[in-house]
């Protein structure tokens, strides 16, 4: 059988993203129809579309899908979620590990709906200060928990390949709300992210 990939994109964006794009190569001195990249302009609108999919989807719908009540008042953490997103200034890519943790007060959700909240929000054009605030914002007005915490770390491609050119640098951004507030529980949680529980 033949290998049959399906993927489907507006059709309208597509066609307007690939008109650009081909004058983007010109620009840049290409030959939009020589053969390495006589179907880059339609990759790069296709690629675009997939990695700007975040603003098709609605974080509260996410964790409402699963949300169950549960009486539980003890720390959830989900840690090491990856993360893939690009720079509203520059349109590169930055990309890391999500850290999130939640206090429930009487509702909780799937562990898969964090990540994909954090997919959800990362997969726009971002910064990672808003970014940040955006996944920590979602999981408090949805489950309305006692408290909740979002540490991002990531590498930005703006600050490795061009501008500084500082290629081991990595920004870690962070937000806290309600019992997360606290130095104890904040130590708790950031303890808890930077351990190797296996090793133990």
């Amino acid at each position: 059988m033949a290998y049959r990939k399906e993927e489907t994109y507006d059709e309208k964006t597509t066609s307007g993203l690939i008109t650009n794009y081909r004058e983007v190569l010109s620009l840049l001195g290409e030959d939009p129809e020589r053969e390495g990249l006589k179907k880059t302009p339609e990759r790069l609108a296709k690629a675009m579309q997939f990695l700007t999919q975040g603003y098709e989807v609605d974080a509260h719908a996410i964790l409402n899908s699963a949300k169950f009540h549960e009486d539980v008042s003890e720390m959830i953490v989900v840690k090491d979620i990856e993360l893939y997103s690009m720079c509203e200034h520059h349109m590169l890519p930055f990309f890391g590990k999500a850290h999130v943790a939640y206090i429930p007060n009487g509702w909780i959700t799937g562990l898969s709906k964090v990540a994909r909240v954090v997919d959800a929000y990362a997969r726009r054009l971002q910064v990672q200060e808003r970014l940040t605030v955006q996944i920590m914002e979602a999981i408090r007005e949805t489950l309305n928990p006692i408290g909740v915490a979002v540490v991002i770390e990531a590498q930005h491609l703006c600050m490795m390949m061009r501008g500084v050119q500082k290629q081991n640098s990595e920004t870690t951004t962070s937000a806290f709300y309600g019992e997360f507030q606290k130095n104890s529980t904040r130590s708790e949680f950031l303890k808890l992210i930077s351990s190797d529980l296996s090793r133990r």
